[in-house]
């Protein structure tokens, strides 16, 4: 109760009071933890109840949890010592544990040990694929992003938005004048996710750092009313990147006119390639 309303450290008092804890209240304090940005006290918890029980009792969820925590707090170790248990205890096939090891070890770029856990497991699915993906796109391995992509449709694998949006982030750091990109953004319109919130983003980044503008304005129409601030930060940052200042910034003052919080960031993005003067003078045009 105390933890639903927000009383973090009165449900901790209530906790540490506790003469038996099963493994539900050990469970809700990790999860307060994590929810409040406390992964430090969150790994401290779960090291306790390790301690009163056996790894093999832990549902992934919570294995996966720590894992996330081990990447905030950056404890390589403890996740190491995690996953080496869990190849003892002969767990390591469960599909979710397999993403979750694959998206640790990317995080701290550790592509040969991700791509061990990729290769060890008899089971792949949407998220193990998506996860190893992920991890190549954040090291510029952007071929074999698309390599993979290609992979997954060859043996079947179902696609979702995220598995788009790494493809989409690898296709626009390739040299290929937007080829590779329309190879995917054609199999989002055939799978039903063009309109998918992270794909309509992918797009438009993906068609603007190509140089292929008109392509990335299509992609932003389409959007239409249902188009996210990102949406909007990926058309504008299109216009910046292939130099087409009058339109960034009749654009950033559209999205003004619609509401929208416009970032700082991008403001000062658009001032820097675009001058202050000009945009003063795409207010008023």
């Amino acid at each position: 109760m105390h933890v639903s309303c927000g009383h973090l450290e009165i449900a901790r008092q209530v906790f540490d009071q506790m003469f038996l804890r099963d493994f539900n209240s050990w469970a809700i304090m990790i999860v307060a933890c994590l929810q409040a940005g406390d992964s430090e006290q969150a790994i401290s918890y779960f090291v306790l109840m390790e301690r009163c029980s056996s790894l093999f009792k832990f549902p992934a969820w919570i294995i996966t949890c720590l894992l996330k925590s081990c990447v905030l707090t950056k404890n390589m170790e403890l996740g190491k010592q995690v996953h080496g248990q869990l190849l003892k205890l002969g767990v390591i096939d469960d599909l979710s544990l397999s993403g979750s090891l694959i998206n640790f070890y990317g995080n701290f770029k550790c592509l040969d040990d991700a791509n061990v856990v990729f290769n060890q497991s008899s089971r792949r699915n949407t998220v193990t694929w998506t996860a190893k993906m992920v991890n190549s796109c954040r090291e510029n391995q952007f071929h074999k992003v698309f390599d993979d992509f290609t992979e997954m449709g060859r043996q079947g694998i179902k696609k979702n938005s995220f598995t788009f949006s790494s493809v989409l982030k690898a296709c626009a750091g390739m040299d290929d004048e937007g080829m590779s990109g329309r190879q995917v953004h054609a199999i989002a319109i055939k799978l039903g996710l063009e309109c998918e919130a992270f794909v309509q983003c992918g797009l438009i980044d993906m068609y603007g750092k190509c140089g292929l503008v008109r392509d990335a304005e299509k992609a932003f129409k389409v959007a239409g009313d249902e188009r996210n601030i990102a949406c909007w930060n990926a058309m504008i940052m299109g216009y910046v990147h292939n130099k087409l200042c009058i339109q960034a910034i009749k654009l950033l003052y559209g999205m003004k006119e619609a509401g929208l919080e416009v970032q700082e960031s991008l403001i000062n993005d658009v001032r820097i390639a675009c001058g202050n003067r000009e945009l003063e003078h795409g207010k008023h045009s």
